[in-house]
Formats: C-alpha cells, sequence, structure tokens
C-alpha cells in the first residue's frame, strides 16, 4: 500500500526543539484585535459597536457570503474600537478590538456534552458553520463549505490529515497524543455525511506515540484507519495526501471533493467534536512557539486575538545574547516572515518560528546562474518544470509561465528552492508570478 507521493525533499525537522512538551493553554491578559479576515473568502461583518460587553464565546462578526466564516469572541471584556490595525502580513486591516477583563467569563455552558446520536447531519453542517470553523492545517478554508460537496455519494476517503510535515511544528503531535479520542469522534462525525467514504488518519512515521494513540482511539471502528506515512516534505500537503492514499493527481482547477476525496487537519476534526457535541464556537487553536531564537520553545492552546508578542514573553522571550534574525508564522518551508510581533494570532495560525541565522540571506550570498542539474523537476510534489519555470518568468513570458508550463499549479511548497544548489530563489519568484498573474486577470476582469 502506498505511503507517500511522488518528489519531495528530507528538511531537517528542528522537532526535538518542542516535540515533548506538552500543550499548555496561554490566557493573555493584553487587549485582544480580532481581524475581520481570519479565513478564505470575503471578510466578516462586524455585529458589536463601542461600548458593547462581550463574552467568550460570543460571535462578534458574522460571514458575509457563502465563503466567509463567522468570529466569535475569544475572551470577555468590553468593545474598544473598530478600527484598522496591523496584522501579520504586514498590512493595516479591519479589526475589532476588545479590551479584556481577564475574567474569561463564557457565553454559555461549553462542558455540557450532546451525545453524537441526538445530532442530525443537518445539525453537524449548521453548528459547525454557526462556530465560525475554518481549516486549521494554514489556509483556513471554511469547512462548512467543504461539508457540503455537489455529490456527497461521490466521497469516497475522508482524510484526516496528522502529518505535520513543516519542520519546528510539533503541536498536531501533542493534540494527536492528547485529544485522539475527540479527534476520532471528529472524525466519525464527518464521515456520517458521507455514507459510502471510510477515513484514514494519515500521520508521518516519525510521530510513533501519536500514531498509537490515534491506533487506540480507532479501536473498533470500521469505517477508520490510522495510517503510518514516510516521513517526507510535503506529505502534509492536501494534494500529496491524496496522492500518497487514494492515488489520484488533479489540477488546481478541481477540488478534492472532485476527485472523491475531503482532507481536513486534526486540529479541525478536534474544532468539529467541540462544535457539534458542545456548541462551543472555534476561539483557540494548538500553536508551537519555537525556533534556535526562543528561550523556552513549546506547545501552546492559545486564543484568537492573543498578541504574538505577548505569548512570546509568558515563554521567557529570547535566548540572551541570541539575536533574532527572522520571525516566521508557521515554519520555515511555507510560512512567512513577519516584520514584528505585536499582531495578533489569527485562526489558522499553527506556529511562531523565531530564527537566530536567516537561511535565505546566507542563500542570497551563494547563489549562482542556474547548474542545469535537474534536481528541482525531481522533487517537486505536482510534477512541474522548475528551472523552465525560473527562465520564463526572467525573460518576462508570463504566459508562457501559465499556459505551457502551468505554472499557477505550482502548490509553493519550497522544495525546488531548498534542494536547488545555485540557491536560486524559486519559490519566491513564483510566488510573485503567481500575484502578477492573479492581479492582471483582476484588472481584465473589471477587478472581478
Amino acid at each position: 500500500m502506498k505511503h507517500t507521493f511522488r518528489g519531495g525533499v528530507h528538511p531537517a525537522g528542528h522537532k526535538e526543539l518542542s516535540r515533548e512538551m506538552p500543550l499548555r493553554d496561554f490566557l493573555p491578559a493584553g487587549e485582544m484585535v480580532f481581524p475581520l479576515s481570519q479565513h478564505i473568502g470575503k471578510p466578516a461583518k462586524p455585529i458589536v459597536k463601542k461600548g458593547d460587553s462581550v463574552l467568550v464565546g460570543q460571535r462578534i462578526a458574522e460571514a458575509d457570503g457563502y465563503i466567509s466564516a463567522n468570529i466569535a469572541s475569544s475572551c470577555s471584556g468590553t468593545v474598544k474600537a473598530i478600527e484598522k490595525r496591523r496584522v501579520l502580513t504586514g498590512a493595516m486591516a479591519d479589526c475589532i478590538v476588545i479590551e479584556n477583563d481577564g475574567q474569561f467569563t463564557p457565553a454559555e455552558d461549553y462542558t455540557r456534552r450532546q451525545e453524537p446520536d441526538s445530532v442530525s447531519n443537518e445539525q453537524i453542517i449548521s453548528r459547525v458553520q454557526e462556530a465560525g470553523v475554518v481549516g486549521l492545517g494554514g489556509a483556513g478554508f471554511p469547512t462548512c463549505v467543504k461539508l457540503k460537496p455537489k455529490d456527497p455519494q461521490a466521497i469516497r476517503v475522508v482524510i484526516a490529515n496528522g502529518a505535520e510535515c513543516e519542520p519546528y511544528l510539533t503541536c498536531n503531535d501533542q493534540l494527536m497524543r492528547t485529544k485522539a479520542p475527540e479527534i476520532i469522534e471528529g472524525l466519525e462525525l464527518v464521515l456520517r455525511l458521507f455514507p459510502r467514504a471510510k477515513g484514514v488518519v494519515a500521520i508521518e512515521d516519525n510521530k510513533p506515540e501519536a500514531i498509537a494513540a490515534m491506533r487506540q482511539a480507532a479501536t473498533g471502528k470500521e469505517k477508520i484507519e490510522v495510517r503510518a506515512m514516510k516521513t517526507k516534505y510535503p506529505q502534509g500537503g492536501e494534494r500529496s495526501l491524496i496522492q500518497a492514499i487514494a492515488g489520484v493527481d488533479f489540477p488546481l482547477s478541481q477540488l478534492p471533493a472532485d476527485v472523491g476525496c475531503i482532507v481536513d487537519n486534526v486540529g479541525t476534526l478536534y474544532a468539529i467534536q467541540r462544535a457539534v457535541l458542545y456548541n462551543e464556537p472555534l476561539y483557540s487553536q494548538c500553536l508551537t512557539l519555537t525556533g534556535e531564537a526562543v528561550k523556552n520553545p513549546g506547545n501552546y492552546i492559545v486564543r484568537d486575538g492573543t498578541s504574538f508578542a505577548e505569548l512570546l514573553n509568558h515563554a521567557g522571550g529570547l535566548k540572551e545574547g541570541v539575536n533574532l534574525k527572522k520571525a516566521m508564522v508557521g515554519g520555515p518551508m511555507m510560512g512567512f516572515a513577519m516584520s514584528e510581533l505585536n499582531v495578533p494570532i489569527q485562526k489558522q495560525n499553527n506556529g511562531l518560528t523565531l530564527l537566530a541565522e536567516d537561511p535565505n540571506e546566507k542563500a542570497e550570498a551563494q547563489m549562482t546562474a542556474c547548474l542545469r542539474c535537474g534536481r528541482c523537476t525531481t522533487v517537486c510534489p505536482v510534477g512541474l518544470l522548475p528551472q523552465l519555470m525560473s527562465e520564463a518568468i526572467f525573460m518576462g513570458n508570463l504566459e508562457r509561465y501559465e499556459k505551457k508550463l502551468y505554472g499557477l499549479e505550482c502548490i509553493q511548497c519550497g522544495s525546488c528552492t531548498y534542494v536547488c544548489p545555485a540557491k536560486r530563489p524559486l519559490m519566491q519568484e513564483f510566488k510573485q508570478a503567481k500575484a502578477e498573474i492573479l492581479a492582471r486577470r483582476r484588472a481584465e476582469g473589471g477587478g472581478k
């Protein structure tokens, strides 16, 4: 049985920094900032105003359209402002600012459980939607939309993504070790929506404790299999997982549901279980604070709206005598650099990696012309030709990049950049090319 995908690389994991650190709850003391766009799609609309009192779990912004998501407060307190604040991309964005009273008073009792048999399939979807659950693997796609494909009968595999292949990150490992029964229960709720589907929990084989915990939780569940996958990056990519488990390749123009698959991160499944059985909105998630510059790396349950800087200070700050060279949301392969840390944690954030050395800075100093070695093509999990894509960008021929070389199929995993002996910034080039092509399309389409 296949347990991996085409291509891929083996970057240093650095997971030993936080791997054995258990999940700990962090209760922030400072003001809380909630961006209205914490998901793919249209930003949510505020439904509170300055001066309003709010409670934990209370909805403060509602979805504005089909691809959008509700936002709940993660603290109790008073709405201080609705204004533009700086967010993790460095841009200024509309946010709800709440003065945290430090009491964390819940809007309702989120400890009361409703048994799964008493919940209808329609209620599963509606409660996930009401809770504002989005994909917690990084993309932030509204989960209720994913659970409503055109043909539920065509779904054959629901994949629980526990690969956590990104270097440094370990919070999903700890979540699976400690919340395995709840994750399996969330997967069972999703499987109820797709009567012909089986469930596969995919975990890289460098997480034996998580595999054991999930297998124990899945004992006796005939429709669920826990599969140990070969440790290789980007194993946790949606398309890589589908290729490894279902043996299917498909273009970006298609969704996983089009090839009979649904993929949900294990954190998302845990949030589904909480939403459906406890009526608990999504206002917190697991996050790894790590990197060689961090004094005390660890794994945390963090509340949306918390400042990254406050979390770092709580963990002891930076190591003495170490200069912070680069701060990244996520890990070093698919994460992106931050210009400052005093910005809010959002729903889909699962890591903050603080590096004492900047690998991009080193690569720039060593960069040469392309050696035409072909390594980038060998490792591309999508089967693209990065060398030719880079040449097309250099020549200013974005039409060739898009139409002949299928450049928009790039998943921006960074595998090509990682193996390039010439230290070419391939992924960065492809990100910029994609942005230019999409901007041109919007301009030609009148902004659509």
